[in-house]
């Protein structure tokens, strides 16, 4: 098999991909997250990934470099993660008692050959309505300073959701099925891995 490196400094998508039991080393990317104004939110984050994975893959000799980028979609405008405690508390109040889109863009890159392949997942994320006590009480413990859309639905954040559809693991920031599929592409399947080990 393939060794795979996981292109991404994310506790979250360590833990995602130690779910499909194939092993991975950690390779921090050395890029600039930029918000690019203009482009839809799935090519955003497909050009976002991309980049993550390329800026790892010429440190890798062979091998996949699986790399993701996610984004939180509130009536059009982008969500990244919010600068400070005041923006988290207004990106939260957004979503508050509405429903958004989290986008997360996949993408993996072989070497030595170069080939890659680019794809994304969209989920749709519901929030009961949130008090201004709650939001201020939230964005106080810290949790959504790091996150795109300024929660976490692994965390503390989980108390505010009322429904999902779509892929949960693409809102806590890797979509497991669809990386599966990818992998499958090179090769790489998580199911014949799990029996054969």
């Amino acid at each position: 098999m393939l060794p795979i490196y996981l292109a991404s400094s994310s506790p979250r998508r360590s833990m995602l991909l130690k779910q499909l039991g194939l092993p991975f080393t950690v390779v921090l990317p050395e890029v600039e997250e930029e918000v690019q104004e203009g482009l839809p939110p799935h090519q955003l984050v497909e050009t976002l990934a991309l980049k993550k994975a390329g800026a790892v893959a010429p440190s890798i000799a062979r091998g996949l470099v699986v790399a993701a980028d996610t984004v939180v979609v509130w009536q059009g405008r982008v969500l990244g993660k919010p600068a400070d405690a005041r923006e988290a508390g207004e990106m939260l109040g957004l979503l508050s008692g509405n429903v958004h889109e989290v986008y997360t863009g996949v993408a993996v890159v072989e070497k030595p050959s170069g080939r890659q392949v680019v794809t994304h997942e969209r989920t749709f994320v519901e929030f009961r309505p949130l008090t201004a006590e709650e939001i201020a009480g939230y964005v106080a413990t810290g949790e959504p300073l790091d996150k795109a859309g300024a929660y976490a639905a692994q965390g503390l954040g989980a108390i505010f959701i009322a429904g999902i559809r779509g892929c949960y693991f693409n809102v806590v920031g890797l979509p497991l099925a669809r990386l599966a599929l990818v992998l499958k592409e090179f090769g790489i399947d998580p199911l014949k891995y799990a029996r054969n080990n």
